[in-house]
């Protein structure tokens, strides 16, 4: 009996292309054959996989990672080929059909998007598909990138709403200290993801083929315990991983998520999102919000910054500029600075039009500091 239901794999840069000697396809095949068996069985699987650029710079010659970001856009679009070429025949050899899916961070910071690609995955996984998701490095540049696969591959998991994220690595798991440098360092085999020590055991990031470390996949698995989802760092080099793993055997690092699914249904705006602009509140505004659980209204705001349209996220600040929370506006900006500092009721005379009472609805809005 399998222990989890929904699981989002993510394959590291360094892991797919065998340190950067071009993809693994005997490896590649293994992963598919355990994410077909678990199909099999009736475990929803997502693949994040890293890998277009390491390919992209095998396959046009080059003797390191692209600097500049035409260069790195370019080399992902040459790689991005091979390696949904790879995964299309390894499912296909399995009777399953694979679906690619190349993400911005920007698809994540509008909700409609955000719905939209959440919609689509949920779809092919209805399905009966392997979804095969990536970050749009072939567009993306550096207002919009997500910085790593590792932080990709737990926002994925906040989108399907997955029971755990397996993020398989050409290291065992996460230690206490440096393997390399300290004999005595003991690997982490479970420990709450939001335990502050993880970071100071991940230490820097060292990889030259992607934007990863084991710091990002500590911050990956932060990022995942948000929306209820479990997150296990480990060896994608260890036979049948993926499978054991998921029927609960203790392999690498178990880093356990404390917060329910339900909790997490908003838990995406605390997470992920890049506010598109800023409300600066008084203090009987910050007040309700904290203390009363109440939405926010324009009466209690006394300034708007940035550009931002209906449904974006954006920051709510206390007087001091603490953020205090974040939510979904239902106001674009040159409105929200019409109707600041007025009652609700006056809304349709100064607009010509009310859609909502309040600027951030309660059901939209979450709490950064209690």
């Amino acid at each position: 009996m399998n222990r989890f239901k929904k699981v989002v794999v993510k394959i590291g840069s360094a892991l797919i292309t065998a340190g950067g000697k071009g993809l693994d396809r005997e490896m590649i095949s293994a992963w598919a054959d355990q994410m077909a068996q678990l199909r099999a069985e009736g475990v929803d699987v997502v693949l994040v996989s890293s890998g277009s650029i390491a390919e992209g710079i095998t396959r046009l010659g080059l003797k390191s990672r692209p600097g500049s970001i035409s260069e790195l856009q370019a080399t992902a679009a040459v790689g991005q080929m091979g390696l949904v070429q790879a995964y299309e025949a390894c499912f296909q050899a399995h009777g399953i059909n694979s679906a690619q899916i190349l993400l911005t961070h920007a698809d994540l910071s509008n909700r409609q998007r955000y719905l939209n690609a959440r919609t689509t995955l949920r779809t092919l996984l209805e399905f009966g598909t392997v979804p095969v998701v990536n970050e749009n490095d072939s567009v993306s540049n550096e207002e919009i990138r997500f910085g790593d696969n590792d932080t990709l591959g737990a926002l994925v998991a906040n989108l399907v709403e997955a029971d755990l994220l397996i993020v398989l690595t050409d290291q065992e798991g996460l230690f206490d200290a440096d393997p390399t440098a300290n004999p005595d360092a003991k690997l982490v085999e479970h420990a709450d993801a939001r335990d502050p020590r993880l970071v100071d055991y991940a230490g820097p990031s060292s990889g030259h083929l992607g934007r990863g470390g084991m710091q990002t996949k500590v911050s990956a698995a932060q990022l995942a315990t948000r929306s209820g989802t479990h997150t296990v760092i480990c060896s994608g080099n260890t036979k049948n991983v993926i499978t054991r793993i998921v029927q609960g055997e203790a392999l690498g690092s178990f880093l356990e998520a404390s917060e329910g699914h339900l909790a997490a249904r908003k838990q995406w705006l605390a997470g992920h999102m890049r506010c598109a602009g800023e409300l600066r509140l008084d203090e009987g505004a910050v007040d309700v919000l904290v203390n009363k659980n109440a939405s926010l209204l324009p009466i209690g705001v006394k300034a708007v910054s940035g550009v931002f349209n209906r449904g974006e996220v954006v920051a709510c600040l206390a007087p001091d500029g603490t953020e205090i929370a974040r939510g979904l506006v239902n106001y674009p900006s040159d409105e929200c600075k019409q109707i600041i500092g007025k009652a609700s009721k006056q809304i349709p005379e100064i607009l010509g039009y009310q859609d909502d009472p309040e600027l951030i609805n309660r059901e939209n809005l979450i709490l950064m500091k209690a």
